[in-house]
This record gives C-alpha cells, structure tokens and sequence, in this order.
C-alpha cells in the first residue's frame, strides 16, 4: 500500500503546474492525454483496493463474531461442569474459551486497524478523484487555448496572402466575370441569330411582291 501511494505522490499528487509547464512546450494535449491515462490507472489501482479492504474487513467481522459466540458459549458451559464438580470438562471449556477469546481479540485488533486503513484509503482517494477533475478540467482550457491558437492562425494566414497578393486577387475574379460574361452573351446571339434571319427574310419578301 505504501507504494501505492509513493506512486501517487510522484504522479498524481505532483505539483500539476510544474509538470504540465513542461510537456505543453511541444504537445500540450497529447502529454497530458497519457498523463491523465497514468492517473487513471493509478485511480482505478487505489479503487480496488479499497474494494479489497471492504472485504477484509467484513472478514475480519466476520471472524471475530464467530470467536467471541463460541468464546462466550464455551465459558457459559465452564461454568456448567464446574458447578456439576467435573473438573475435567471444566478445564477443557475453559482452555477453548482462553484460544476463543483470543481469536476474538486479534480479529477485534485487525478489523479496526483495517477500518482505520480503509477510511484513511477512502480519504486519499477522494483526494485523487478531485485533482483528476482538475486535470480534466486544465485539459479543457489547454484545448481552448489550442484552438484558439490554430484559429488565429488560420486567419493570420490568409490575412497575410490577401495582403500580399491584392491586385492578382481582384485581376482573378475580373477575368472570371469576363469570361462568364463572354458565355451568357454568345449564348444569347446564339439564340436570337435564327430569329433575326427569319425576320429579315420576311421583310425582304413582302418588299418584292410590293415592287412586282
């Protein structure tokens, strides 16, 4: 249990600041991503073991419970064969209860000193889970920031190309404009070209049959 914690201790209860400082000048999201993984893991270690302390402990009650009734039940039958004057059964009821009693001290001991251990595992790892959350909060920001860097970025870039190539900018679209222009407009002669021949054909005719 105490490497657990020593573990911890270097990892988890570690000054965030100072080790997040240091990993954020190459790939902030990325080191901190495998950073929050590790405590995770360590998390999830401490989380066991809590569950096995649980289990301990109810053991040890368990156990102590059971000594202390046949403890007790063997006292209670002393006292029955040393009132009936048999010193024999007298004496094996009280040497089972002596091994009984004792039992049931030791599992008295074990089960505090385990309750002591689990409510001091419950403490520090309570204590992990909130600065988790501030690792996954820290997380969220340096996303932000990222973000907000790339955006900026990309604006600044294309801030820099229009500043740098203005007229060439506005040359481009003039001469896509010409050319759709071109099109709609040989489009329409295209279209009004057969009309116009019929129209000067007619005229052409009724000119001739006037003349005639």
């Amino acid at each position: 249990m105490a490497n657990i914690f020593t573990r911890m201790k270097d990892s988890i209860e570690a000054d965030l600041h100072d080790v997040l400082d240091k990993k954020e000048q190459k790939n902030p999201i990325k080191a901190l991503n495998q950073y929050l993984r590790q405590a995770e893991q360590e998390k999830e270690k401490v989380r066991r073991l809590i569950e096995r302390q649980y289990k301990l402990k109810d053991e040890f009650t368990k156990e102590q419970l059971k000594a202390q009734d046949s403890a007790d039940k063997r006292l209670k039958q002393a006292k029955v064969a040393e009132k009936a004057g048999e010193e024999e059964l007298y004496q094996f009821a009280m040497k089972e209860h002596e091994e009984y009693q004792g039992r049931a001290n030791r599992m008295e001991v074990s089960r505090k000193e385990a309750l002591e251990q689990l409510e001091n595992l419950e403490q520090k790892y309570e204590e992990m889970k909130h600065r988790l959350k501030d690792m996954h909060l820290r997380r969220m920001e340096l996303m932000g920031r990222e973000n907000i860097a790339h955006a900026n970025h990309q604006v600044n870039r294309v801030m820099d190309e229009v500043a740098d190539k203005p007229f060439s900018k506005f040359a481009e679209m003039e001469r896509y404009i010409e050319g759709l222009e071109y099109k709609v407009n040989s489009s329409y002669y295209r279209s009004t070209f057969d009309s116009k021949i019929a129209k000067l054909e007619k005229q052409l005719n009724e000119k001739e049959n006037i003349e005639s």
